[in-house]
């Protein structure tokens, strides 16, 4: 890892009207839009999917290393991600993100360690602890059927 602080560039440009181009040099351009239930058009990426996003993503990237470190045997983790939009207080707000966890380990003896690394991955994830929200963590652990 590089020393911190890192700093990340992302840049956002638009009219009145359409959607909205999220830049940051080197990565594809993602076009953005206001949600549907922001009166926004259906199928694009929005604020809100992003940080949705965000969520799973660090979730899943941090459990990849928690498991290196760990040395953890495993095959497959899906991760979801529920997030509430809310007003409270007169704001606008995410009042609460569910992760849920798939984990596939190679046998049962590996069981705790998983459960252990899944739990220590939501307590290490940059994303999770920079929120406001409180961010819950539902993990399913399953072994693998027998190749």
């Amino acid at each position: 890892m590089h020393p911190l602080p890192h700093r990340y560039s992302v840049s956002a440009r638009c009219t009145d009207q359409g959607l909205v181009p999220v830049r940051s040099e080197g990565l594809p351009e993602l076009q953005t839009s206001a949600p549907p239930e922001f009166d926004g058009p259906p199928g694009h990426w929005s604020p809100e999917t992003l940080l949705s996003a965000a969520v799973a993503d660090c979730f899943a990237l941090t459990f990849r290393a928690v498991a290196r470190a760990s040395r953890l045997a495993w095959r497959d983790l899906e991760v979801d991600v529920q997030a509430t939009l809310d007003r409270t207080d007169g704001v606008t707000r995410f009042t609460h993100f569910e992760i849920s966890a798939a984990l596939e380990v190679e046998d049962a003896a590996s069981q705790a360690l998983a459960e252990a690394s899944l739990a220590k991955s939501k307590r290490a994830c940059l994303v999770t602890q920079s929120l406001l929200a409180p961010c819950e963590l539902e993990a399913v652990v399953r072994v693998a059927p027998p190749a």
